[in-house]
C-alpha cells in the first residue's frame, strides 16, 4: 500500500537521507545493504540518490542496470532516484559499451520510476511530470510533499548537461531543459500557494556556482542557474539544491542574489561519492529555525552489522 503524498504531519519532525555517486566499486556494491541499512536504522523517512549508480566505464548493459533496481527497490525505504549521466548520458562512451544514451534513458524511465509511487519495499505515493502531455516523457521528474516542504527531482546530468561541443545545444538538451524549467517554476509556485516552509530540488550534475558566481557560467547550467535564484529570492522560505558530480562533500550557501548577495536560505548539499562512501541526514523541524540539520556519515565498514 502506498502512503499519502503527505507523508507527516506540519510539526511532526522527521529525517531523510541524500546519497549519490555509488556503488562504483565492487567494495561498494557489497557494501551498500549495509549502508542503506544504516539509513533506516537512522529513523530516515526516504532516501534520494543524485545519481550515477555505478562508475562511468562500467558498460550500460540491462543486466547492470537490472542489479542496481533489484538494489534499491528491496531495501526498506521509499527510494528515489534522479538520474545522472553515468546511467544514460555517458553510455555512448566505448568504455561503457558504446549504446544510445537516449535508448539508455527510456529503459531507465520504464524501469526506476514506475507511474505514482517510488522504489523500495515502503513506497510513497509521488507525482511525476509525466502526467502533463505536454512532457510525458519526463518520468524522471517528481514530486512529492512531506509535512511543511515541497520536494522536487530534475533530470540534469554533468558535466554539462547535455550541451555538447557545438555553440548551439542540440535537440536533447532544449527539450529535456524546457520540460526542467516548468516543472521547477511549477514546484515554486505550489510551494508559494500551500505556503509551504520549504523546497528541496534534488538532480545530478554540480551546476558550478563558483564559476558562474566569478561571472562565468558554464553554458549548460546558465538557464538552471538563474531560475533557482529567481525562483529563490521570490520564496520565503528556506530551498536545499542536492546535487552530486564532483564527489566533494560539502554543505554550504552558493547562491548570490542579483545584487550580489549571499542568499543564506539557500542551502547546497553536495553528496559525499566514490572512493568516499556516505551519505547525509537531513533533520527536518517545524517551525525551527532554521529547518534543515545536516549531519554528514562516512561510512565505516567495521560498525554495525557487516554486509
Amino acid at each position: 500500500m502506498l502512503s499519502e503524498p503527505l507523508l507527516s504531519a506540519p510539526d511532526e519532525p522527521y529525517t531523510f537521507a541524500l546519497f549519490g555517486d555509488t556503488p562504483y566499486s565492487r567494495f561498494e556494491r557489497a557494501h551498500m545493504p549495509a549502508l542503506l541499512e544504516r539509513m533506516a536504522i537512522a529513523g530516515a523517512r526516504f532516501v534520494i540518490h543524485v545519481g550515477d549508480f555505478k562508475a562511468g566505464q562500467t558498460p550500460c548493459t540491462n543486466a547492470a542496470f537490472e542489479d542496481r533496481l533489484s538494489l534499491f527497490d528491496h531495501q526498506p525505504l521509499a527510494f528515489i532516484l534522479a538520474p545522472g549521466d553515468n546511467e544514460w548520458l555517458d553510455c555512448g562512451r566505448a568504455s561503457a559499451g558504446g549504446f544510445d544514451p537516449e535508448e539508455r534513458l527510456a529503459w531507465l524511465r520504464a524501469h526506476f520510476f514506475p507511474p505514482g509511487r517510488s522504489l523500495g519495499a515502503a513506497p510513497i505515493t509521488l507525482d511525476s511530470q509525466a502526467s502533463d502531455p505536454r512532457h510525458a516523457a519526463y518520468r524522471e521528474n517528481l514530486r512529492w510533499r512531506m509535512g511543511p516542504v515541497l520536494y522536487a527531482t530534475l533530470n540534469v546530468p554533468g558535466p554539462d548537461n547535455n550541451w555538447g561541443d557545438r555553440i548551439e545545444p542540440g535537440s536533447e538538451h532544449l527539450a529535456r531543459q524546457r520540460a526542467n524549467t516548468a516543472w521547477l517554476a511549477a514546484t515554486f509556485d505550489l510551494a508559494r500557494r500551500d505556503g509551504l516552509a520549504a523546497v528541496v530540488i534534488a538532480f545530478q550534475a554540480d551546476p558550478a556556482f563558483e564559476e558562474a558566481a566569478a561571472g562565468r557560467p558554464r553554458r549548460g547550467f546558465q538557464a538552471l542557474l538563474d531560475q533557482l535564484r529567481e525562483s529563490a529570492e521570490a520564496f520565503p522560505g528556506e530551498v536545499v539544491i542536492a546535487h552530486g558530480d564532483t564527489h566533494t562533500h560539502r554543505i554550504d550557501h552558493p547562491l548570490f542574489d542579483r545584487q550580489g548577495r549571499l542568499m543564506v536560505r539557500v542551502t547546497r548539499v553536495e553528496t559525499y561519492g566514490f572512493p568516499f562512501m556516505g551519505w547525509v541526514e537531513v533533520r527536518v523541524t517545524p517551525g525551527a529555525t532554521p529547518l534543515f540539520r545536516f549531519t554528514s556519515h562516512l561510512y565505516a565498514p567495521g560498525e554495525g552489522r557487516p554486509p
